[in-house]
């Protein structure tokens, strides 16, 4: 009987010898990844792309907040005036089923609907993308916006102190009141109309993301490759 056969300097022949390397091992492949999205090569790269889109964001709100004079002016030039009177001893409205206080309101929320819409509009032709910052934006600047629009109307209008309007022009003669917001609610018809416009948008004309490649699942259930050209499949 002869001895078994013993490998060269008595390793195992499943170990590999001193100084060489042994094959890593095979990761589990994603079949939903795409091509080239390793860990390694997106840590990290949010950082700027964040980073320019807050700035972005921040300069889109002030542009927009600016708009908001426009609304003022606007808003006191078509909206309705409060007639008031006076005589010698108080101040009355001149009109006392006159409906000028709801006309207020309505003609600032037509308003700040009509700048949501066209401010959002023109940003979104600018970028032709949305994202949380643009829609944070659009809805801070139109707050601002409708805000700065609420006190301009205010400032532009006729004087705030009634009594001493009244004083000024004298008793028996017809005057008109300050310009005044009485629903308050009204500030966020501008950013509520900015911000259904952007989803509006985003979802009818911005572009979409690429779809995932299909995963190869060809012999993942015990089919045989397909035999080559001029070959015949081997017999079973």
């Amino acid at each position: 009987m002869t001895a078994p056969l013993t490998p060269h300097n008595n390793q195992p022949p499943h170990e590999p010898h001193d100084g060489e390397n042994p094959p890593p091992p095979d990761e589990p492949h994603d079949p939903w990844a795409a091509p080239g999205s390793g860990t390694g090569a997106t840590a990290g790269s949010g950082g700027p792309e964040l980073a320019r889109e807050l700035r972005e964001g921040v300069v889109i709100a002030l542009l927009v907040a600016v708009c908001g004079v426009l609304l003022g002016v606007l808003w006191n030039w078509l909206a309705p005036h409060t007639p008031l009177i006076s005589d010698t001893k108080a101040v009355y409205l001149k009109n006392t089923e006159g409906e000028e206080a709801i006309g207020t309101d309505g003609t600032f929320i037509l308003l700040a609907v009509a700048f949501g819409v066209l401010t959002t509009a023109a940003v979104f032709l600018f970028r032709r993308r949305g994202g949380i910052p643009l829609v944070v934006a659009l809805v801070v600047g139109g707050l601002l916006g409708a805000v700065l629009g609420w006190l301009t109307g205010m400032w532009l209008g006729p004087m705030a102190d009634v009594a001493a309007h009244a004083k000024q022009v004298g008793p028996g003669v017809t005057f008109d009141g300050p310009l005044r917001l009485g629903a308050k609610g009204a500030l966020v018809a501008w950013p509520v109309a900015a911000m259904l416009t952007q989803l509006a948008l985003t979802a009818l004309f911005a572009p979409r993301d690429p779809e995932p490649p299909h995963p190869d699942w060809s012999g993942q259930y015990g089919q045989e490759p397909p035999a080559a050209h001029g070959q015949e499949p081997p017999a079973a």
